[in-house]
């Protein structure tokens, strides 16, 4: 049962493994393994353990239905967590901030409490969370009155569950034997911009008079940023309320609960989240206007050709067909930021930060970035360039260029990493710097700590960054750009920060990964009845196999060798034959054509004398000891993958070489282990050495480099890590490497 609740598999393969265990093992009569997968999951739902149980609780009843929370006790949750020793190490009980502290006794503790929310949506509920209220007919469904209770029903539901943690006098927990006096205090709630209205209890809808939930900005003041602004507390919003004006604030005629929670700004606690605000919003947005201008240029297909052709690289993906923008996801967008700066229109003329920024502000750049490249007739060639770059292991291959529809946040990011190559030297002005710009703000925004200093450099990344985002954008987009979560970003991140401290703190990906696994996945394996007694059940049996999970002991890895190309003894025969191979990669053959001069050399430094006796052995891969797999591969998913590596240079060495701080970089041609009669095994990688342009060694702050026709066996103990090297597109033996 563990196997099929752990891997979300349904009845169906379930079953099927049971039978499949039963025919081909000796204990089909005496099988330990249940009869089917619904019998073992209805065993699990009997074991009873008292702190998973779950109640209801009826809150509300309309049109003779009544509406229930699933919940558990948020005492109970509380003191299980604080049970694990994990959490209990890291658990503060005095903060550098103590405006908080000074409302309670001496003798207490603040128990800070931070919330998440996310809307999910499902084929019979809907987008919503907590209960949904059912209309009797369509015309009450558009009632105001109807909708005030749907909100009204959504602040009681969380008015019972947090009402337990604000009644009485504080509340005690055990912790280490010993009763402490905690007084439960809100201190951020991180969600997505719509969810924060729901809280907020504003209006959603961007086209509103007063759309951010931080301020009371006026709609048509959102591009100016540089603006005062008045900001929003439960104070100026209640006086809104008792005169039965919010709508002149753009707030909903409903009673708050968070007005109730003491040492609590609701409106300034739904922080920004990076994810939705920046890799989904902000710069899909880049991208999307980027792709315009493009269009205008005629270039988008030389650019989607360029993000084809990045190189591979374990930790990108490949974006092999362009810019797909309606598919991309935060991380794609995170991948995207990498590489869009390197495209030649010249030659072509042709706060959760997740929310906040990889689906936000990003996703808005791109997709603006996309609107001036088809003004400019090239979108084509960005598709191109994207489709170009070479593989990485940790990087999307977007190789049928940029979709965005079918982005994620992960993709997103990975956009990030190879958008400032993608645009480099295009006949926009500012194009390139703006992805420049945006990066350099995007990294400050991931620092763990930020000193008084460094707040004042972060607004001023975010105001060059929006500078220039509005000049270039501004005509594309049909609101001008006058989006919410750029106003909130440049407006209200850094004192967000003042307040709550890193962004880190407060994103959403953690939350995002639970959600997942505890609502989305169990929705999707139920049978669309009895929805949630069906989620409740998923998940108290995950906790029973979590609960009885043997941990594996973890083994330092040695260098893992696979995919086993040649295994001969050393003789110039057996290398001319190779040099021929036309089944092989060109450079493959390079490296054959330099392996027996790069041997004699290698072994020379050794004193070794004599190859007689010597064994060879070449593989495809090999897993480095940090886990990294170095790759030489004539065809993987249809394209060539040579790992480009850094590789530390002895101190000796470093006076004749430009490095980059002790780094060298250098492409892996041949990976080998190389045998001598009495002598240890020798890890050997084959590489052809990169080296410095020495005009100009560093462009946008990564190296620029060029292949040079010099060759050695280096030790693979001495590579210090795989990186990701980018083509300066049309420059011929240019290339960048990613940083």
């Amino acid at each position: 049962m563990a196997l099929v609740i752990e891997n979300n598999l349904n009845n169906k393969a379930g079953n099927a493994i049971i039978k499949f265990f039963n025919k081909h093992s000796d204990l089909s009569q005496l099988s330990p393994l249940p009869k089917n997968i619904e019998t073992g999951r209805k065993f699990m739902d009997k074991i009873n353990i008292s702190q998973w149980s779950y109640s209801k609780y009826c809150v509300f009843t309309h049109n003779n239905q009544d509406y229930f929370v699933h919940y558990r006790s948020i005492k109970n949750c509380i003191k299980n967590l604080l049970s694990n020793p994990d959490i209990l190490k890291n658990l503060m009980f005095r903060y550098e901030n103590s405006k908080a502290e000074r409302s309670i006794s001496n003798h207490a503790n603040i128990l800070s409490i931070i919330l998440y929310s996310d809307a999910t949506t499902t084929d019979t509920l809907g987008k919503r969370y907590l209960p949904i209220l059912s209309a009797k007919n369509e015309k009450e469904k558009k009632s105001s009155e109807f909708k005030e209770l749907a909100r009204e029903t959504f602040h009681n539901s969380i008015k019972f569950l947090l009402d337990p943690l604000f009644q009485g006098d504080g509340v005690d927990f055990n912790i280490n034997d010993k009763d402490i006096w905690f007084f439960p205090r809100i201190s951020t709630i991180i969600c997505d911009w719509p969810e924060a209205c729901t809280f907020s209890l504003t209006y959603k809808s961007a086209n509103s008079n007063y759309p951010c939930h931080f301020c009371l900005v006026q709609r048509e003041d959102l591009i100016d940023i540089r603006k005062e602004v008045i900001l929003r507390n439960h104070v100026n919003m209640k006086e809104y309320f008792d005169s039965n004006t919010s709508n002149l604030a753009g707030l909903k005629q409903v009673n708050n609960y968070f007005w109730s929670i003491p040492n609590l700004n609701i409106y300034a606690a739904t922080v920004p989240d990076r994810m939705h605000h920046l890799d989904l919003g902000l710069f899909k947005y880049q991208i999307e206007f980027t792709m315009e201008l493009l269009k205008k240029k005629k270039s988008l297909n030389k650019v989607n050709e360029r993000i084809a052709n990045i190189p591979r690289h374990s930790q990108l993906k490949v974006f092999k067909k362009g810019i797909q923008l309606s598919r991309l996801t935060a991380s794609e967008y995170r991948d995207m930021m990498k590489i869009m700066v390197n495209l030649n229109i010249y030659a072509a003329t042709v706060p959760d930060r997740m929310h906040h920024l990889d689906l936000g502000l990003f996703k808005y750049q791109i997709e603006f970035t996309m609107e001036l490249l088809k003004k400019k007739k090239s979108l084509n060639k960005v598709n191109e360039r994207i489709a170009d770059i070479p593989r990485h292991s940790q990087l999307k291959v977007f190789k049928k260029g940029i979709q965005l529809s079918r982005l994620t946040a992960s993709e997103y990011r990975d956009m990030m990493k190879i958008m400032v190559f993608v645009v480099d030297d295009l006949q926009i002005e500012d194009l390139s710097e703006v992805y420049v710009k945006w990066n350099e703000m995007y990294l400050l925004s991931r620092s763990e700590k930020f000193k008084e200093s460094d707040l004042e450099k972060f607004q001023k990344a975010i105001n060059d960054w929006g500078d220039l985002f509005i000049k270039l954008f501004q005509n594309i987009s049909n609101s001008h750009l006058k989006f919410p979560k750029l106003h909130s970003w440049i407006y209200h991140i850094v004192d967000t920060i003042r307040e709550y401290g890193a962004i880190n703190g407060y994103t959403t990906e953690t939350y995002e990964s639970l959600h997942k696994t505890y609502v989305k996945i169990p929705y999707r394996l139920s049978n669309k009845k009895e929805v949630e007694k069906q989620i409740m059940e998923n998940i108290q049996r995950r906790a029973i196999v979590s609960r009885n999970r043997v941990g594996k002991t973890k083994t330092p890895m040695a260098f893992v060798y696979t995919a086993k190309l040649f295994d001969f003894d050393l003789s110039e025969s057996m290398i001319e034959q190779n040099k021929i191979d036309p089944n092989l990669d060109k450079k493959i053959i390079k490296g054959f054509e330099k392996f027996i001069d790069c041997l004699k050399v290698y072994l020379n430094i050794l004193n070794i004398i004599s190859a007689e006796g010597c064994r060879i052995k070449i593989y495809s891969f090999v897993t480095l000891k940090n886990g990294a797999i170095l790759r030489t591969k004539n065809d993987f998913h249809h394209r060539p993958w040579f790992s480009n590596i850094a590789v530390n240079m002895n101190e000796e060495e470093l006076s004749e070489y430009l490095s980059d701080k002790g780094i060298c970089y250098a492409q892996t041609l041949l990976i080998t282990e190389i045998r001598l009669p009495n002598k240890s095994p020798m890890h050997l990688a084959l590489v052809q050495w990169y080296d410095f342009i020495e005009e100009t060694p560093f462009v946008y702050g990564c190296p620029l480099l060029k292949l040079v026709e010099v060759y050695n066996f280096i030790e693979i103990e001495a590579i210090e890590d795989t990186i990701h090297v980018v083509p300066h597109f049309d420059k011929n033996n240019e290339y960048f490497v990613m940083e």
